[in-house]
């Protein structure tokens, strides 16, 4: 049986691991960006984002992989898929802007019977009007919820939970085509009408919000009276009602953006139709306060007892393995930091000066903290791990470490002279 040929129009973050994740599965593939010099770069390997495994995957399946800015090569696709990345802004709204000029360029360019996908993540409401403003028939048009999660988006691409599938009439058998690929994942497909699904994605990152702003909420409480919330996570992680999975790691806030935008999209909805979201404005106050953590530490640590410091920090990214600096604690970090001279260093993020007008780039993690008065580790980058603590001691001028997702050992970092100070416990005697 002859496989149906997929597209993915937008060359982003999501279309790139989208377009690899189904060439690996053995269909015939194009990837479509209106960009003729992105799709140049893409044809010879040249990412334009970071993801383990991902360059891997693109050259390990060049041969069912076809890279194109020219809109008519879509035409021999069955299924097409816009996948564009969806940027929001300061406020968390989404600009849908590149999704409807990428669908002005896409559906001309479409066979009569091909399947539209719509992959990235639109509002309550999008997908349904998409589809009575093309008046195509009813099961052309499908919204799928995306699983992208940066840094570990080929894992979720390749081997996803489950496929959440928005269908103008769930009860109707999903097209032929359509319904053989998902089955090439081997996983769960939940139909449910339009607005279900564009809703479930938001519901998902709800119910993700709320177990990061409880573990933020109680960590804290940890620091204050001598606690350890590392201590509790096996208790919660043993109970059924939460389980073994459950994101239970401090942090500071929400950072990447989508989080962010589906909060401001509940509120924005919630005020057009009356709902109460209280609870909802609470987790995003609980946020920006639990973001400030490593200022509020530093003032109390270092600067109230230093003049003019120096400060060496460790990650300039959103999260590990990504070059995202959306909404990136250390970014809001450097904000608050403007007065100080800042030594920095990102294995994937370049120390740009626009980010801090102190700011110097750094080598290395140990080229970093030459004469700081305090290490601050703002990414969980796995490289950090390894660093020589010895080393470390050695270079910095002062003692203090102030990492709060814990990438180092608290013990090695006092056998190396160094006061460890991290999330969810209590800092005071390591004064």
């Amino acid at each position: 049986m002859t496989k149906p040929v997929i597209g993915f129009a937008g060359m982003t973050h999501l279309g790139i691991n989208s377009v690899a994740a189904a060439a690996e599965r053995g269909f015939p593939t194009v990837g479509f960006d209106p960009d003729p010099a992105r799709a140049v770069a893409l044809a010879r390997r040249d990412l334009p984002v970071l993801e383990p495994g991902l360059l891997e995957l693109v050259a390990g399946n060049a041969d069912r992989l076809t890279f194109t800015a020219d809109s008519a090569d879509l035409a021999r696709c069955n299924i097409v898929y816009i996948a564009c990345d969806v940027p929001t802004d300061d406020a968390g709204s989404s600009d849908l802007t590149p999704v409807r000029a990428l669908i002005e360029v896409v559906t001309p360019a479409l066979r009569d019977d091909a399947v539209l996908v719509i992959l990235c993540q639109v509002p309550p409401g999008f997908t349904r009007g998409l589809a009575a403003e093309l008046g195509w028939a009813a099961d052309r048009v499908i919204y799928q919820v995306e699983t992208l999660i940066f840094g570990r988006a080929v894992e979720r691409a390749l081997r996803p939970e489950r496929f959440i599938v928005g269908a103008a009439d769930p009860a109707r058998p999903l097209p032929p085509d359509y319904a053989a690929f998902l089955a090439a994942f081997d996983c769960p497909v939940l139909p449910m009408r339009y607005e279900s699904a564009e809703l479930a994605k938001i519901s998902i990152n709800m119910c993700l919000v709320a177990m990061v702003s409880t573990a933020n909420t109680l960590a804290e409480l940890c620091e204050r009276i001598g606690a350890d919330w590392s201590e509790i996570v096996p208790a919660l992680k043993l109970d059924r009602r939460i389980g073994q999975y459950a994101y239970l790691q401090p942090g500071l806030g929400i950072a990447g953006g989508n989080l962010e935008r589906d909060l401001a999209t509940v509120c924005r909805l919630a005020d057009e139709h009356g709902s109460d979201t209280r609870m909802v404005r609470s987790w995003i106050a609980n946020s920006r306060h639990r973001r400030d953590w490593v200022l509020r530490t530093i003032h109390e640590r270092v600067v109230a007892r230093v003049a003019d410091p120096v400060f060496a920090v460790l990650g300039l990214a959103y999260k590990q393995d990504t070059h995202s600096t959306k909404n990136s604690p250390s970014l809001a970090l450097l904000s608050g930091l403007a007065p100080y001279r800042v030594r920095a260093y990102d294995p994937a993020v370049v120390a740009d000066p626009a980010f801090h007008p102190r700011l110097e780039g750094a080598a290395d993690p140990i080229d970093a903290c030459r004469g700081a008065d305090a290490l601050v580790i703002m990414t969980p980058w796995d490289v950090f791990r390894q660093i020589d603590l010895t080393k470390v001691a050695k270079a910095l001028h002062g003692r203090e470490v102030i990492d709060p997702y814990a990438v180092l050992d608290p013990t090695a970092c006092r056998a190396a002279g160094l006061i460890h100070v991290t999330l969810g416990r209590d800092n005071h005697n390591d004064c």
